[in-house]
């Protein structure tokens, strides 16, 4: 069963990130310009000016989280921010979107334009110090995750409908051209966020669908857990087991009847005892 993990809506939520030595979920509302999480039953928001869309965890105190204009990290005590490199920060028709740390501790981030122009988004790594491009010409990347070898990352380009894999090197850099994972076209499906659980197994958010949907590493599908919002966002796995699936949720482009319809579209959602997740990676910089 799933239920509603916090009541708060989100215009765009995004970015679930189970952190795993605070034992806490952290998430974003891109729109509203704010990072969402819960300590011990109670509400949690720290307000930015401008948007915020994906985190990793650097160490028990800071992230390092991905906006419209840098890469920065952020301590959560204090509320400082300092700033590692920018991110198309001399374009302001962008904003960063679906980002992940690697299992070799970089950082993966997706731009797009903030009106999803077409092929107006691109793919970077942050590692060693550096931001470097991965894949342009993307609409809208999203599906960052990575198999539990460290051997493969998976993406996706929303508007295409398709899932991709491309091979890492022992650096984790690809050294592959990118091949189709997942072809969603005949049914329809939007990807979104994902993650890979301990056993290799992608589960995938599919905006306008209302769920997340699990895919053996060969490709098939395994089955679907259903959320009571249309458009799933990002899925990720937390708890003190790392059991629960936790999903984010959007209203974005929802009218007001739909709204109505589904008064917990846009809140993040948790369905215990799904399977189990991996840690998610720290960044290390």
């Amino acid at each position: 069963m799933s239920g509603v993990f916090d009541n708060r809506s989100c215009e765009l939520g995004e970015g679930p990130l189970w952190h795993p030595e605070r034992e806490q979920l952290f998430w974003f509302d891109i729109l509203g310009k704010r990072l969402l999480s819960q300590r011990h039953g109670k509400p949690l928001q720290w307000q930015f000016t401008e948007m915020v869309s994906a985190a990793g965890w650097i160490n028990a105190d800071e992230l390092l989280i991905a906006s419209e204009s840098a890469l920065f990290r952020f301590n959560l005590a204090t509320g400082v921010r300092n700033d590692l490199c920018l991110l198309e920060a001399n374009n302001p028709a962008t904003r960063s979107n679906d980002g992940r740390a690697d299992p070799y501790g970089g950082f993966w981030i997706g731009t797009m334009g903030k009106a999803a122009e077409p092929q107006a988004g691109t793919i970077y790594r942050y590692y060693g110090g550096e931001l470097k491009r991965l894949f342009h010409a993307l609409t809208i990347p999203n599906a960052i995750c990575f198999t539990p070898d460290g051997r493969y990352a998976h993406f996706a380009d929303t508007v295409t409908r398709c899932v991709m894999r491309v091979a890492l090197d022992d650096m984790g850099w690809p050294k592959a051209v990118p091949e189709t994972f997942l072809d969603l076209r005949a049914e329809g499906l939007n990807p979104d966020g994902a993650v890979v659980d301990a056993a290799g197994n992608l589960w995938l958010a599919q905006w306008g669908a209302g769920r997340v949907a699990a895919y053996a590493p060969s490709g098939d599908f395994l089955r679907a857990v259903s959320f009571a919002a249309p458009h799933t966002s990002c899925p990720a796995f937390g708890g003190s087991d790392l059991m629960t699936l936790f999903c984010t949720s959007a209203l974005q482009g929802m009218e007001a009847s739909a709204r109505a319809e589904t008064p917990d579209a846009g809140k993040i959602f948790a369905a215990q005892g799904i399977a189990r997740g991996q840690y998610e990676h720290q960044v290390t910089l």
